[in-house]
């Protein structure tokens, strides 16, 4: 590559991975929760990450580098804290919010002594509240903590974080560029808790919130910042007229607040179709389209695009890691190079890379083949310079024939096809998406059966995953424990577990999942089809990071994945014990998913496999059947005008997953942090004969939306909130229970946590469970009353 050339078109990035190749920050953040580490070397992890992450970046040729993309824990409740957005119930006084702060609002606590044995109440407010609630960041599964609004919200500047990273970024030689939340996607995502005026639109907060906006970007730009960065994804999605005027009243008011600053807004995951001329007319200096997502409006953006603004394209995938198509890429830039000039066009990946893992250099594991067909957040960087340089005709010719070979080599390999797999899912008969019977049939047939008592306790499946529980799977897995003694060690973990649920009187137990790394990865590593990687992390929420699988090719299963589990757990207990299953929508979800077929297809083929294990398990004697699907709603394409035809692939998924049992088996799905207002209709469609929901720090708020629409099924609304170390107290769940009893029929009612209990510590799962049971206890001797 020539050095001669000069380019005018700039690379810049919209946020890098904040978790650490090696998972750095998870470890530092959870040693200072348990009082293992000072907060001085906390906030030294977070600053040496940063250091890297800048430095790897401007390394990799990336000219313009984002700051205050990292975050110890969420970027939208980063954004609260700056903006004194910290609800009451956590007695924050004002002044300056911090670390403990963000930690306080993300996970709630307890007062005075330590929250369990081995965790350290390390939160600023000794105060005894929940968390706020968290939710899916539009469709992917990141998790943020939700703003809360109230017809009285004031906003004043509160924080320093992302002046001190900006600076700490300018020390060390960084052409940084500062990122924020924009301020109409901020009131957009929150939610309105205001019991005296609940219908206030939050929009009308927008007077009060850009003032303080018009304050941070004036301070950002006399310390120096060229460019900032306003992130407002709300703009892909189906814009009201409210949000159309908030949009162009915002950035009037911002436009002439930004000093010497430029302003970049960016928006992603799909395309700005009828909102284009709207963000057009932004009297701002740089825009940016997710032209990966939002490939349709191509076209005409470069038709129409402004003379006087600079085009972001979003040119390589954020989201997914398959290797890009330089080709196609530089078709599409070469149209943008001509319609815009070289001089005001940047080229960059779609979004954010913190969907995406940090690094392919750490996986050792990967055969190479596939591994010449990803790019992880790193190559993603390579991929926007290189693209940068071949358009700019001083690109390595290497560079493009290496891509085109890894393209080809895809394409052509036979390990992606199976005609068996094919051949099954072209033959499967409307038939086969349908139980026998009516649910009203299949639930008399069930209490027969289960002999279940009124509000019958269940957990959602998984149990505390212990330093022993994981270090026996690490010892397995490196073949230094041996298989029979790993079984032996799983048995036993199983078998107290069951003696604990039996012992405090849980009507339907579980085995605990103890065999399981993640409810994703266990079932890819258990099917044909799937890759995986040994440090591909992905940050779902907080400090909880998970490992996506890779579905390469056509999905089968080979053998029994659950069933020796399942039924070894059932001859401990004569309760009937529940089979642990994730749903085909979810497994798609939560993978990185090829990119070469519909995703409806891949779905079914996974469902399929899903089908063969349903069926195996009933036949093993297990009469209650959970198949996990908390991502059904992520899945929702950003655009209404997408709904029906996602939601009649993904309700179809499930049926030929769970249809094939008899009509007493009982079918459970489980979702969390979902909206189901708006899809409800499809929810009850995909007739599970029980469904447990999230709705403890929703204040059972998500039950309105089976009230309204006579939800006919069984229903256990959480009556706790397994993300918070708070043990929550019996008078709390009953007051739960008690709004649900109020509006669901009592014989439909079920009484359980949130969500599974794997992240959580025995000492909190243990006293929560137990105050669970008393809790239904008092329920039965109530209504015999």
């Amino acid at each position: 590559m020539s050095n001669s050339h000069k380019t005018t078109i700039k690379t810049h990035s919209l946020g890098y991975p904040r978790i650490g190749a090696k998972r750095e920050l998870k470890k530092a953040t959870e040693a200072y929760w348990k009082g293992e580490l000072p907060l001085s070397e906390l906030i030294a992890t977070g600053k040496n990450l940063r250091e890297i992450n800048w430095k790897k970046q401007q390394a990799a040729g990336i000219n313009l580098i984002p700051v205050n993309d990292f975050s110890f824990y969420d970027q939208v409740l980063d954004m609260s804290c700056l903006l004194g957005n910290v609800p009451s119930r956590f007695e924050w006084q004002g002044g300056q919010t911090d670390i403990n702060t963000v930690f306080t609002i993300a996970r709630g606590t307890e007062g005075g002594a330590s929250l369990v044995e081995d965790e350290k109440d390390c939160q600023a407010n000794k105060i005894s509240t929940f968390a706020s609630e968290m939710t899916k960041w539009f469709d992917t599964n990141y998790h943020f903590i939700v703003p809360e609004f109230r017809a009285n919200t004031t906003f004043s500047l509160s924080g320093t974080k992302v002046f001190d990273e900006f600076a700490e970024a300018k020390a060390l030689g960084i052409n940084a560029k500062p990122v924020l939340v924009g301020p109409v996607t901020y009131l957009s995502l929150g939610k309105v808790q205001d019991s005296s005026n609940p219908d206030f639109d939050p929009l009308t907060l927008l007077d009060n919130l850009v003032s303080v906006y018009e304050e941070i970007i004036g301070k950002l730009a006399a310390a120096g910042a060229e460019w900032i960065q306003l992130d407002e994804p709300i703009i892909s999605t189906d814009l009201s007229a409210l949000q159309r005027d908030a949009l162009k009243a915002a950035y009037d008011r911002l436009s002439k607040a930004k000093g010497s600053a430029k302003l970049l807004v960016t928006t992603y995951f799909g395309g700005v179709r009828d909102n284009l001329d709207d963000y057009l007319a932004l009297p701002v200096d740089a825009l940016h389209f997710d032209f990966v997502r939002g490939s349709e409006d191509i076209d005409t953006v470069l038709a129409t695009f402004p003379k006087n603004k600079i085009l972001s394209a979003g040119i390589v995938e954020g989201r997914n890691i398959w290797k890009n198509d330089y080709d196609a890429s530089l078709e599409v830039l070469k149209k943008a190079k001509a319609a815009v000039g070289a001089d005001r066009l940047w080229v960059a990946p779609s979004c954010s890379l913190v969907h995406s893992p940090v690094t392919l250099q750490n996986e050792r594991k990967l055969d190479e083949e596939l591994k010449s067909w990803l790019a992880f957040s790193d190559e993603k960087l390579t991929e926007v310079s290189e693209l940068r340089q071949l358009l700019d005709e001083v690109g390595s010719v290497e560079a493009l024939e290496a891509n085109r070979a890894a393209a080809a080599s895809r394409k052509s390999s036979k390990r992606i096809h199976n005609d068996a797999v094919k051949k099954r899912l072209a033959e499967v008969k409307p038939s086969d998406f349908d139980r026998a019977s009516a649910f009203a049939e299949r639930q008399s047939k069930q209490r027969a059966k289960l002999s279940l008592p009124d509000f019958p306790t269940t957990t959602i499946g998984s149990f505390p995953q212990t330093k022993e529980v994981r270090h026996a799977r690490a010892q397995w897995k490196k073949g230094t424990l041996s298989d029979a003694d790993y079984d032996q060690f799983i048995k036993e973990e199983i078998a107290k577990c069951v003696a604990f649920q039996d012992e405090i009187g849980i009507d339907m137990p579980v085995h605990g999942e103890f065999e399981r790394n993640d409810m994703v990865e266990y079932f890819g590593e258990n099917l044909e089809g799937f890759a995986f990687t040994s440090n591909g992390w992905v940050q779902s929420f907080g400090t909880r990071y998970v490992k996506p699988p890779i579905v390469f090719g056509d999905v089968s299963r080979s053998k029994p994945m659950t069933v020796y589990w399942s039924k070894y757990a059932q001859t401990l207990t004569d309760r009937p014990m529940k089979g642990m299953l994730t749903g085909p929508v979810t497994i798609l979800q939560w993978s990185f998913v090829r990119d070469d077929q519909p995703r409806s297809v891949t779905t079914h083929q996974i469902a399929l496999a899903i089908r063969d294990e349903v069926v195996d398990l009933e036949t093993a004697g297990i009469a209650a059947i959970q198949i996990d699907e908390p991502a059904f709603r992520e899945g929702l394409p950003l655009r209404h005008s997408e709904w029906d035809h996602y939601l009649d692939w993904a309700v179809k998924g499930f049926h030929l997953s769970a249809c094939g049992v008899k009509d007493d088996t009982q079918i459970h799905t489980h979702m969390c942090y979902s909206e189901f207002n708006d899809i409800i209709e499809f929810i009850a469609a995909m007739d599970a004969d029980v469904i447990t929901i999230e709705t403890s720090r929703s204040n059972m708020e998500l039950l309105d939306a089976f009230v309204d629409f006579k939800y006919p099924n069984e229903i256990g609304p959480g009556v706790y909130d397994i993300h918070s170390p708070r043990v929550p107290p019996t008078n709390e769940m009953s007051n739960l229970m008690s709004k649900a009893e109020a509006v669901i029929p009592r014989k439909n009612l079920w009484v359980n946590p949130d969500c599974g209990l794997k992240t959580r510590q025995w000492s909190e799962v243990k006293p929560s469970l137990i105050n669970m049971v008393e809790t239904a206890t008092k329920l039965r001797a109530t209504a015999s009353k």
